[in-house]
């Protein structure tokens, strides 16, 4: 597979104060497309940034339903994938990618 569609698998992490603690238990968020497995996810995390995976645990947060200028309109469906290293493994995202 190349490097480009495990960019599509992996949008972005997700970068907040609770996930920022995480990294210290050697788990890692990212925001992930909403039909990949965790499988992918594992395959695309080791690939693109050279880690081994130990786990990937995912969320699906359904969209809110939302007015705008008096029509009912829906957020997107998102998921989030937390994913716990091998130990010794880290990324550094802050200059990776």
């Amino acid at each position: 597979m190349s490097k480009a569609k495990y960019f599509d698998i992996i949008r972005y992490p997700v970068i907040t104060e609770k996930s920022t603690t995480a990294t210290e238990l050697g788990k890692y968020i990212f925001q992930v497309s909403v039909d990949a497995t965790k499988l992918q996810i594992k395959n695309a995390v080791s690939h693109v940034f050279g880690v081994k995976v130990k786990n990937v645990n995912t969320l699906l947060s359904k969209g809110k339903e939302k007015r705008f200028k008096g029509f009912m309109g829906k957020r997107n469906d998102t998921k989030k994938a937390i994913v716990t290293l091998e130990p010794g493994q880290t990324i550094d995202l802050s200059t990776e990618v």
